[in-house]
């Protein structure tokens, strides 16, 4: 299997201008790991940051962008798990190298396709529906009945959360920046939603849940949300921060007033976890969550797929982000 292949590249951090496609040497798997052809790759906010130098890889990950990605099973490494052979459709979690032609994976970091989706929708189901369910279940232990605000409710993550939270018999609220993301937030099953440009989340979300306020905040957001987010956290409350959109430079009274309403802030990144942790939590969504994936069930999980972009135009699918255009995610497909 040994070989070229091509992928997104970068030769100094900056725009997205910065981007090209490159020919590479082809990965050959590991022990325990398995050769996926990518079919389709999607974008995460962390590959702005990389693409930046804001983003310290972890030790060992590739250097090629792409935190996930869907095709098939070429090759398979020593020591591989049974459950896969070639030719099998698998979508993956990525510590790098999505978007290329082929990445080499952990098995237990694949998940099965569920019968009848596309490699374009597998492709935006694993680093951001992984991610939220981690943040409900491993990070913010939700119970059921509980109230959850989701900021960014348009975004790959958050719409996975709405649906994730509906699932867990949990209350989903979200804020998102316009009235088409508000939209689309509510039709996936959010109970309310507020324009963070335009209102004050903080009160908003008292008034919808009759002052009692979120159980759990998932926050992507951090420093200019941080006074309403406190404002509206209940007693014994949990605000996960998973990334820092609006900055990290707080300045202001927070722990007295986190400290009076007892709650918790909860850090959690997924990229640099241990593979233990991974292969749990790839473990825990794979039974507990993809069964709903298929069509037709009365709790029918859809991934939401913004828009779709061909490999060589990668610098405007990182602009779409980097201009918070998209509703969903935005996917690259990647030439045979």
């Amino acid at each position: 299997m040994e070989g070229k292949m091509l992928a997104a590249y970068f030769d100094a951090p900056g725009g997205p201008e910065n981007l090209y496609i490159k020919d590479v040497t082809r990965p050959i798997p590991k022990e325990g790991e398995v050769l996926v052809q990518v079919h389709a790759s999607a974008l995460n906010r962390a590959d702005l940051l990389q693409r930046r130098g804001m983003y310290a890889l972890p030790p060992g990950a590739c250097q090629i962008l792409g935190l996930e990605a869907a095709g098939k099973v070429v090759a398979l490494g020593p020591g591989t798990d049974e459950r896969w052979k070639i030719g099998d459709r698998v979508m993956a979690l990525l510590s790098g190298g999505g978007n290329a032609q082929y990445v080499a994976v952990p098995s237990y970091q694949l998940m099965p396709i569920p019968s009848g989706m596309s490699d374009t929708d597998a492709a935006a189901i694993p680093e951001a529906w992984l991610t939220a369910f981690q943040l409900l279940h491993f990070v913010g232990k939700v119970q059921k009945g509980e109230t959850v605000l989701i900021h960014a409710g348009a975004s790959g993550v958050g719409t996975a959360a709405i649906q994730l939270c509906r699932l867990a018999g949990a209350i989903p609220m979200v804020t998102a920046g316009s009235a088409d993301k508000l939209q689309l937030a509510k039709k996936l099953g959010a109970a309310a939603g507020f324009n963070y440009k335009e209102e004050d989340f903080g009160k908003r979300c008292l008034e919808a849940s009759n002052n009692v306020g979120a159980d759990i905040i998932l926050d992507c957001v951090g420093a200019t949300h941080w006074q309403k987010n406190l404002e509206c956290l209940n007693t014994d409350g949990r605000w996960v921060v998973y990334g820092l959109m609006g900055s990290g430079q707080i300045n202001g009274d927070l722990l007295s007033k986190l400290l009076w309403k007892r709650g918790s802030i909860l850090g959690s990144l997924l990229r640099s976890r241990p593979s233990k942790y991974k292969a749990e939590l790839v473990k825990a969504f794979t039974e507990q969550a993809l069964p709903y994936f298929a069509p037709g069930g009365p709790t029918h999980l859809q991934p939401i797929v913004d828009s779709e972009y061909p490999l060589n135009q990668i610098a405007e699918a990182h602009q779409r982000m980097e201009d918070n255009k998209n509703t969903g995610k935005i996917v690259l497909q990647i030439p045979q």
